[in-house]
């Protein structure tokens, strides 16, 4: 490959920067403060940034439990709480933190019954009041989906629910082909990688990215993935998703229940989760008075928090969250501003 003189430059200062500071993403989280501490869970308020009053229905970020909370905050300039941040909205973050010894098991019926209902009413009561916008990535945008369908009256105003598949056949088909494929253990990490970057040594947003994704990659190994794995499996077993409902706390939490707007979005390239996993919410949520189902750009983190869900899944959740100002009015935070 021949470099143009500028992208000799560029590929030059990236180096230099490599060299000399050993990294070129900014991985500082955004600005935060804790608004709720409860075992199990704390709820942190975004900083607004200087000026701006943050107006209309508060935004709270749902993690799976077997992911950081920092999902939703990679890296600066491809954040998606950045971006929800600075377009003004009052932006939430629940984070159930790494599993230390000694901590309970988080099971579903604690998620849906205790974690969640907490995390929304103390956002609400921050926000003086409001309903809720819920966005979850993976198991988290499922179990958003049920805390609504278990309390309908919880202060939630919409759920956003991206890459959450709800169809576990449908999810395991994908996976499949994916892990009959022979594949040198580490071959990514030690080989693929180090190509990618030496290809794009003048792309510093694509080297900022790679950086980052490895960075979430070190903090998942905290998180107790086994956990989260006997949700899913609790709920999916016998395909008790696609039938609407999941047996919770011995009782069963009908998807059908749901009462509030939903947007469901899928990526393109997820084996994880893929489009046909997804798309199921569509019938499921009989009882929501509207579903909107989207299919962006990238695979499973990369459509929440890729380079290129900036221009596709950010779009989507743009319109959907400025729709739930139409819905529920505009408020100006002077509580919640005052305190910052």
């Amino acid at each position: 490959m021949i470099l143009s003189p500028r992208d000799l430059r560029d590929a030059t200062s990236n180096v230099l920067r490599l060299a000399l500071s050993g990294h070129v993403a900014d991985l500082r989280p955004m600005p935060a403060e804790t608004i709720d501490d409860a075992p199990g869970r704390s709820v942190c308020r975004y900083r607004p940034p200087e000026g701006v009053v943050p107006a209309g229905p508060p935004v709270l970020f749902v993690p799976p439990p077997d992911a950081p909370a920092r999902c939703y905050d990679l890296r600066r300039g491809c954040s998606l709480a950045e971006h929800v941040v600075r377009a003004g909205r009052l932006s939430y973050l629940l984070d159930h933190g790494p599993a230390r010894y000694g901590d309970p098991d988080l099971g579903v019926q604690r998620w849906v019954g205790d974690v969640l209902p907490g995390a929304i009413r103390a956002v609400s009561r921050d926000a003086g009041g409001q309903p809720v916008q819920l966005v979850g990535w993976c198991l988290g945008g499922i179990l958003a989906l049920l805390a609504a369908a278990d309390d309908p009256g919880l202060p939630i105003a919409s759920v956003a629910a991206i890459a959450a598949p709800v169809d576990a056949g449908a999810a395991r088909r994908a996976w499949a082909p994916v892990n009959r494929i022979p594949r040198p253990a580490g071959m990514d990490r030690y080989l693929l990688r180090p190509c990618k970057i030496l290809t794009h040594l003048e792309n510093a947003d694509f080297l900022a990215q790679i950086e980052a994704m490895e960075h979430f990659r070190h903090m998942a190994i905290a998180h107790p993935g086994h956990a989260a794995r006997r949700i899913y499996r609790s709920l999916s077993g016998g395909g008790a998703l696609l039938r609407g409902g999941a047996l919770i706390g011995g009782r069963t939490v009908d998807l059908g229940r749901v009462r509030v707007p939903v947007l469901a979005v899928a990526g393109r390239g997820d084996v994880f989760a893929p489009v046909r996993a997804v798309r199921p919410l569509v019938g499921l949520l009989g009882g929501s008075p509207q579903v909107r189902f989207e299919v962006a750009s990238g695979g499973h983190l990369g459509v929440l928090t890729g380079r290129e869900a900036r221009a596709t899944t950010w779009r989507h959740l743009d319109r959907w969250l400025d729709e739930g100002i139409v819905r529920h009015g505009i408020r100006a935070q002077r509580a919640a501003a005052a305190t910052v």
